[in-house]
């Protein structure tokens, strides 16, 4: 994937002579744009895709300030720099900010799929993950596999473990996580902002079925705020259903944006 120069957001893009309008992947809480490579370049026989890092994320700029409106109005700018509306794809925090950016300015976007995610505030906090990559002492750490056999101590899943070294820029011995501004904007990060306006274009809310993030009681408000909402499960998937099932997520991906086209 080569680079391309949009407004002030790291985007990765991948070239196409497909003729399908861009899609834009928007990753989530600790990842980077970088974590969805291989999905990019597949769904990119279609059309040109585009993945970027959000902001404290990877190699995009750092900033005290990490609300949802923020994250939105980021994406905006990737969305008006490329030069029109675009589908988009969002997971977890990456969902919540692709959602508001749908109900701020809906004409930048035209289908648009939230992966794993609701409109709803969770009170099962992510800083825990924060404060492990702080405990790395990142001067004894000469290849990932060193961070990751620190960080063993506080995330006993390997999965993870390789996940958030792939935030971690080995040469520079420095996270690519703006770790302070995450931990203080958490509660933001774990809501959702109060937004009175209608997304009514196609959405698709694709959840995996192991996961809890979803539930049938946040279907009323999903339904008030994207009323042409259609829900969908991969089966033996959890929260990182992309990363789980990568063939199946392509899949229901590919379905629902070519869907009617």
């Amino acid at each position: 994937m080569a680079q391309y120069a949009a407004q002030m957001l790291n985007t990765l893009f991948t070239d196409s002579a497909g003729a399908s309008r861009p899609v834009l992947i928007i990753h989530g809480l600790y990842g980077s744009g970088r974590n969805w490579g291989v999905i990019a370049k597949r769904l990119s026989d279609r059309g040109p895709v585009l993945a970027v890092d959000q902001r404290n994320h990877g190699d995009s700029f750092w900033s005290d300030s990490h609300s949802y409106h923020d994250m939105a109005a980021d994406l905006a700018d990737v969305i008006s720099a490329y030069g029109g509306p675009m589908d988009v794809v969002g997971h977890s925090m990456g969902g919540k900010a692709a959602m508001v950016l749908a109900l701020t300015r809906p004409e930048l976007v035209e289908r648009l799929i939230v992966a794993d995610i609701a409109p709803v505030a969770y009170t099962h906090s992510q800083i825990q993950f924060i404060e492990a990559m702080r405990t790395v002492d990142l001067r004894q750490v000469e290849k990932r596999s060193d961070a990751s056999e620190q960080l063993a101590a506080h995330v006993e899943d390997p999965t993870l473990q390789a996940f958030f070294t792939q935030s971690l820029d080995v040469k520079a011995k420095r996270w690519k996580l703006n770790l302070d501004a995450l931990a203080a904007e958490m509660p933001k990060i774990l809501g959702f902002p109060e937004i009175d306006g209608q997304f009514d274009k196609p959405t698709l809310v694709l959840s995996g079925a192991l996961s809890e993030y979803v539930m049938p009681e946040a279907r009323p408000r999903i339904k008030e705020l994207f009323p042409k909402a259609r829900f969908a499960k991969i089966s033996g998937a959890g929260h990182w259903l992309h990363a789980e099932k990568p063939r199946e997520f392509e899949a229901s991906v590919r379905a629902f944006l070519d869907r009617d086209q």
